[in-house]
């Protein structure tokens, strides 16, 4: 269990697991106050050992590995732990969403994501396949950054860009004649596979990952352009929405790629290929409004 409260009393937190704790010492060693590792972890960390020394700062070898369990919260340290100043997530601003807009840039919007190591791993994949452009609602029940879900990201926390708003539903109608508005749901009529057509690769996007137990809220789904499912077997009713997320961004990041190279292919043998017109008129049944 993480002991936020005492976290938020102290204005830290600490971050654990080797791979979260690499990254963050290769990439942003400045915003490491405090360092403890395990004996067999000092060659990794060096360069920001030395940093420290410079600043003055704490950091040293721990004999008994119960002393990071303890600075941790977690008995998932894997051997090192670093303090940092507890991450303030900033306010989505309207030029920033209007600069996404414009560059057409996709963006994961988390609904009440409640879980903080299913908010890690949707860091993770987000990373994985490069979508930088987080979003939280700051609602009951959403995770933040912490301990778990620097853990679980295995250093895709370094990598994403992660942004605030009061509620999913408040970007969405913000975010409407902008960016695509998707969501990810079981009841969806279009498919997963059909998302690089509904997007049209012109478009930037805003998909949305609900609450583990209670999806989107009512709010946010009316103002979806489109509910897209993963389809299964029929034996489990849906995914855990981590695994989702993976499929989604996966999918995601292909919208546009393979009608670039349709319209090459298209291009060197003389012929056209569907036209956009074709594909709205496909997929148009598939509009909720």
């Amino acid at each position: 269990m993480e002991m936020n409260s005492k976290k938020q009393r102290n204005n830290e937190l600490p971050v654990c697991g080797f791979e979260a704790v690499k990254a963050l010492a290769e990439m942003h060693p400045e915003k490491i106050n405090r360092l403890f590792f395990a004996k067999d972890k000092v060659k990794y960390f060096g360069n920001v050992c030395k940093m420290l020394a410079e600043k003055r700062q704490i950091y040293r070898t721990v004999e008994d590995e119960n002393e990071l369990e303890k600075l941790s919260g977690s008995v998932h340290h894997q051997g090192v732990v670093a303090m940092i100043t507890y991450p303030e997530i900033p306010l989505l601003e309207i030029p920033t969403l209007n600069r996404w807009a414009e560059n057409r840039e996709k963006v994961i919007l988390c609904d009440r994501v409640g879980n903080s190591q299913n908010f890690g791993a949707i860091i993770r994949s987000a990373a994985f396949f490069g979508l930088t452009n987080i979003v939280i609602s700051d609602e009951d029940g959403q995770s933040g950054i912490t301990t778990s879900a620097y853990r679980v990201a295995q250093g895709g926390m370094e990598h994403v860009s992660i942004h605030k708003v009061s509620s999913a539903a408040w970007l969405l109608s913000r975010a409407e004649g902008k960016l695509l508005r998707v969501a990810a749901h079981h009841y969806g009529r279009a498919y997963i596979s059909d998302l690089n057509e509904i997007c049209g690769g012109n478009e930037g996007i805003i998909a949305v990952l609900g609450n583990e137990e209670t999806g989107i809220t009512p709010e946010a789904k009316k103002l979806c352009d489109y509910l897209v499912k993963i389809p299964g077997t029929g034996a489990v009713e849906s995914l855990n929405v981590a695994q989702a997320a993976a499929v989604f961004i996966y999918e995601l990041v292909k919208c546009g790629t393979d009608k670039k190279t349709s319209a090459t292919d298209s291009g060197e043998h003389g012929t056209s290929g569907s036209t956009t017109s074709e594909f709205e008129d496909s997929f148009k049944k598939h509009r909720l409004f």
